[in-house]
């Protein structure tokens, strides 16, 4: 797995205040949607394009556009969900799949209840978006997912990741022929006990819905 950080200012600027606690839901979101939207250049460098043949006011030329069939993005329920608009602003012309999952949290692994992707994903890119890889077992979980049904590249986006998760992940993509790569704004110290990242940010579903 290619681990990609996307070292920039801006992105540190806006990590920051989606760390403080003081932060309301509506400049939460705000700053979510914003801080993917970045994310999403760097994820979205290696997508794929074809030539595509036009006319300028002056002369004829050549340029690109995305290749079929189109990238799917997968946002990861219900979190997921609030990075899902500044991903589509910059592909609006990808489809979306959803996966609802959710972490046990005595055992701390990913549970599935919701599943509405497409059953065959022969030849597509795929972008999963959680705002926080943790313990690795939903993004794991999630790439089997895509995988089994024939996607052929991988890119998770994360506002978050931990170390450990990190690891997880890679071990279990382990001789997995399919290329996964994850695009991150930040990895932090380690977990906790209760699997949460730490400093991190706290649950971002919870602080995106206003339910703290």
């Amino acid at each position: 797995m290619r681990v990609h950080i996307a070292d920039h200012q801006l992105i540190s600027h806006k990590l920051t205040y989606l760390r403080d606690k003081r932060t309301d839901s509506p400049t939460f979101r705000r700053l979510v949607d914003e801080l993917v939207t970045l994310l999403a250049y760097e994820a979205t460098r290696d997508v794929r394009v074809e030539p595509f043949d036009i006319e300028t006011p002056v002369a004829p030329t050549r340029g690109i556009k995305l290749a079929r069939p189109k990238p799917l993005v997968v946002p990861i329920l219900r979190a997921g969900l609030g990075m899902l608009d500044g991903m589509v602003r910059l592909l609006p012309t990808a489809e979306v799949g959803f996966l609802g999952m959710m972490r046990n949290e005595e055992t701390l692994e990913a549970v599935t209840y919701a599943n509405r992707l497409p059953e065959d994903l022969s030849g597509r890119q795929c972008y999963v978006l959680d705002p926080m890889l943790a313990t690795g077992g939903t993004l794991v979980m999630a790439i089997h997912y895509l995988v089994e049904r024939g996607a052929d590249d991988i890119t998770a986006i994360t506002l978050l990741a931990a170390p450990e998760g990190i690891a997880h992940v890679e071990q279990e993509m382990a001789g997995l022929e399919v290329p996964v790569t994850l695009v991150t704004g930040a990895v932090d110290e380690r977990l906790n006990a209760q699997g949460y990242i730490v400093p991190g940010l706290g649950d971002a579903g919870d602080r995106l819905y206003g339910l703290v």
